[in-house]
């Protein structure tokens, strides 16, 4: 990828106000951030070209290694999803942290080597495709091979979310052995709990989580009820913090969006539903002064960084209402 050192930045985006907006609203802990940060269709929105440009052209190993830094300007958070597919070795934490500046937040996906009971069909995972996984919900592995190399990082960890994928485990069978894995997990994180079967959406479910002071994650996903059907269902906010992963629209397959939205430059589809859901859930929040950690993808619309700036346009306008009505019943 060659790119001009003058090339112009994406007209109408305000980092600027968007990172204000974010900083606020991470003051009355509602933190807003993406699913990962290396996307170089953000470059001019988010990053600033020249910063990785090595002998007059970009470089993309430069980005890669250095522009979570510049991603912290911006955004208070990010959702890790690389770790999904790994257990990090204590090295590669290492170098994670270093690279970003200690008040950057993160929330990390569990390894499915946890969180899979049978590995999908796919030919990445070779002999293992459609095989049952041994160390599902495997709390002992869980523990050393995940917790303890997470320990000396732990104030910059929001949460651990533990993603089950579309299972046909009947709901009662899940939750019997989601039970005691949760159990045995000690108190030094706080985790949440990501189901995309929509059977499970159920009071023993959500007793399950509630219990154990786990959240529920209230995601955007292709089969999944949407955003607003899930918050109004009684008891589906677990804990005293509440996730939510802005993913898919419902019926769109992740491929479909992959296809559709790379390079993830823009915004190519505009969910209207899936926006004032977001609100609505941010004026939730505000109201019952409960912690809210939400991450939007790019798959979601096409361009994360956009849909967080509209939401977060509103939101603040929201606010503005809020506080103007508060000073008027004051002076009344």
């Amino acid at each position: 990828m060659n790119l001009s050192l003058f090339d112009p930045p994406s007209p109408g985006f305000d980092r600027t106000g968007l990172a204000s907006r974010l900083r606020k609203l991470a003051s009355q802990n509602i933190w807003i951030g993406t699913s990962s940060w290396k996307y170089e269709g953000w470059l001019d929105q988010i990053y600033t070209t020249e910063r990785y440009v090595t002998r007059g052209k970009f470089s993309r190993k430069r980005f890669e290694a250095e522009c979570l830094a510049e991603y912290a300007e911006t955004f208070p958070i990010v959702c890790g999803d690389f770790s999904f597919y790994q257990f990090p070795t204590p090295e590669y934490w290492q170098r994670l942290f270093a690279s970003a500046p200690a008040g950057l937040q993160f929330a990390l996906k569990v390894p499915e080597e946890v969180t899979a009971e049978v590995f999908p069909r796919h030919a990445r995972y070779g002999p293992r495709s459609g095989t049952v996984n041994e160390a599902f919900l495997n709390a002992d592995a869980f523990q050393a091979l995940f917790l303890e190399p997470l320990l000396p990082y732990r104030d910059r960890i929001a949460s651990l979310i533990l993603e089950f994928g579309a299972r046909s485990t009947p709901p009662n069978e899940f939750v019997g052995r989601l039970h005691p894995f949760l159990d045995k997990l000690p108190r030094t994180f706080r985790y949440a709990v990501e189901v995309r079967n929509r059977l499970y959406l159920q009071a023993p479910y959500f007793d399950c989580l509630r219990e154990r002071g786990v959240a529920h994650v209230l995601n955007a996903w292709s089969k999944m009820p949407p955003l607003q059907e899930q918050m109004a269902i009684p008891g589906a906010l677990t804990a005293d913090f509440t996730v939510a992963r802005v993913l898919l629209r419902e019926g769109r397959a992740y491929e479909q969006a992959v296809e559709a939205f790379s390079p993830y430059a823009e915004v190519r589809d505009p969910n209207p539903e899936g926006r004032e859901a977001l609100r609505a859930l941010i004026r939730r929040m505000r109201e019952e002064r409960r912690t809210a950690l939400i991450f939007v993808n790019n798959r979601f619309e096409g361009n994360a960084p956009q849909t967080i700036e509209a939401i977060t346009a509103d939101a603040a306008a929201d606010a503005a209402a809020d506080d103007a009505a508060d000073d008027a019943s004051i002076g009344e």
